[in-house]
């Protein structure tokens, strides 16, 4: 019987009640009185990709004088797979330079978002999204957002074939109400509202968000396990044979609350063609969309559905709804869970140019000039750009013809020294934006992370461990945007300056961390590590990695 959950959350009964997702939005634009908008709109506008925010370090400065908060939004791009051509690199660096920050932040689901855009810019900003062909359509709120696919070509000569796979999940999982254009882009209103109907969404949509990804073994790049619809390419003799789905992923948690917990995802089956991968994506959704629990939304996501009900019960009604059953999963292998930096070369002869881009954050600093280095190599039109779950950028699909060209650019603006001189831990290391923007944040996100590393690095040469390819991920609160409890050594913000330290998870994102130490100050930290470093370098199994050492011989001693 379908989960029709009579104590509905608040947030369900604005969606069923927003017109699709229509709400009082051009009552709330009209608004010149505040920064904000209206109560319901602020669940609302998550749909259509954005996020309302405000700047907590000028709070209490603002307060004193009797002002409202700094209002902003923080506005995604949908980029299936990461993709952007060198005309929407242009488009996007004069957009950000005009309505924003400036700073083109890279998330962890290979996408583009821009903070800091004041109310009377979101309207013009999403126009020149559209002129330059990018929309921001759900890629946030309770619906399917940004499908993510295995960033390099170099992985696979099927890279293609399986990349056309994200772009055909992302166009099914659209929702059907014509809102957004409505709303942002002046488009034409729907006379007839039969035409909007949307059968997969409803009109209550996702008890929470949804998050699919597909993995090309034997590089998880993706975090395939950690997102709630996970596809796993299985590839055989040169041809894909299908994919293995996994369900349940997911890094969300809360403090001191043991119901609400991050998870991997479970394997459910195999599907070995195009009509039966789409179409069980497609009820996997229907099947969290009726079941997934719509009263609380601590426990909304996919995952607990998952574990409430079981893996038999779900196969049984994947079975029913689907019209046939998953087979067996397939054996797959994952050995790493990396970017490949620098130059590499795919099986058409591509060239491909991986730049370390520190937590993300594009930028022009005392440091590097990043976003003027690839502002000019967008110019020259000889390649595109595919962004990567761990936060850096490809230029990409260079002929041979081209790549000195790019070449000498990345060098004048020491792009190149800047990618090679990074440490090993530096560059598989990420972090959430955190402080000062994100209402979650409990602590230093982006913005920390770099200084800490700088004190780690030292510790690691200490005992002869800074070729070691550990990976470390910060987020400023246990949401876990930056996917710390998939890392070997991942600190959650518990307070300003107070982190948990978690560790034990595996280098590949098939076992999660533990809690190691809770609430630790940076010299908490540093001392921890320095005594877990000096420990694994001694005692380490030959070939060992330090999640593995950390799980075998500290977490179950």
């Amino acid at each position: 019987m379908v989960n029709n959950n009579e104590n509905l959350s608040s947030t369900e009964r604005i969606k069923m009640a927003s017109d699709n997702l229509r709400g009082t939005f051009v009552e709330s634009l009209e608004n010149e009185i505040t920064g904000n908008i209206n109560e319901d709109d602020v669940a609302l506008v998550r749909f259509h990709g954005m996020y309302v925010q405000d700047d907590r370090d000028r709070r209490d400065e603002r307060a004193e004088k009797k002002l409202e908060r700094l209002y902003s939004f923080m506005i995604r791009l949908r980029l299936t797979g990461g993709v952007i051509t060198p005309e929407q690199w242009i488009a996007l660096h004069n957009i950000a330079g005009e309505n924003s920050t400036g700073v083109l932040k890279i998330t962890t689901r290979q996408t583009i978002q821009l903070h800091g855009i004041l109310k009377s810019k979101v309207k013009p900003t999403l126009k020149a999204f559209n002129q330059a062909g990018l929309t921001t359509i759900a890629t946030c709120g309770d619906i399917n957002r940004n499908v993510l696919c295995t960033s390099h070509p170099k992985q696979s000569p099927l890279h293609e074939e399986i990349f056309a796979y994200a772009t055909d999940i992302a166009n099914m999982l659209l929702p059907k109400t014509n809102a957004y254009y409505e709303i942002w882009l002046d488009g034409e209103k729907i006379a007839d509202k039969k035409l909007e109907e949307d059968t997969l969404y409803q009109n209550r949509y996702m008890p929470r968000k949804f998050k699919v990804a597909i993995a090309i073994p034997p590089n998880n790049d993706v975090d395939v396990l950690a997102n709630d619809l996970g596809l796993i390419a299985i590839i055989e003799n040169g041809k894909l044979q299908g994919f293995n789905l996994a369900i349940g992923g997911g890094m969300s948690a809360t403090h001191g609350n043991p119901d609400h917990y991050p998870r991997l995802a479970s394997i459910l089956g195999f599907t070995d063609t195009k009509e039966k991968t789409l179409k069980a994506v497609y009820e996997v959704l229907t099947i969290q969309r009726d079941y997934g629990n719509r009263s609380d939304r601590k426990v909304a996501r996919l995952k607990y559905t998952v574990d409430r009900l079981g893996l038999d019960w779900w196969k049984e009604e994947m079975a029913r709804r689907c019209g046939f059953e998953l087979e067996e999963a397939r054996p797959f292998t994952f050995t790493s869970r990396v970017d490949y930096y620098g130059w590499e070369q795919n099986h058409e002869g591509l060239w491909y140019y991986t730049v370390f881009v520190e937590n993300g954050r594009i930028l022009d600093d005392e440091d590097i000039s990043l976003k003027a280095a690839l502002l000019e190599v967008a110019e020259t039109g000889k390649g595109n750009f595919i962004f990567t779950c761990n936060q850096n950028v490809l230029i990409g699909d260079v002929k041979p013809e081209d790549k000195e060209v790019i070449q000498e650019i990345l060098e004048r603006y020491h792009v190149i020294e800047h990618t090679d001189n990074a440490s090993v831990i530096r560059k598989n290391s990420i972090a959430c934006v955190a402080l000062n923007t994100c209402p979650l944040a409990l602590a230093e996100g982006q913005r920390y992370m770099p200084t800490l590393l700088s004190k780690i690095e030292p510790i690691l040469e200490k005992y002869g461990l800074d070729g070691e390819e550990i990976t470390i991920r910060m987020t400023g609160c246990p949401n876990g945007c930056a996917r710390p409890f998939a890392a070997e050594i991942g600190f959650v913000g518990t307070a300003p300056g107070k982190y948990n330290m978690q560790i034990g998870g595996d280098r590949v994102g098939e076992r999660l961390n533990k809690l190691y130490r809770e609430s630790l100050d940076e010299e908490g930290i540093l001392t921890e590590l320095d005594h877990l470093f000096g420990k694994f370098a001694s005692e380490r199994i030959n070939g060992e990695t330090f999640g593995d050492f950390a799980y075998r011989s500290v977490l179950n001693q």
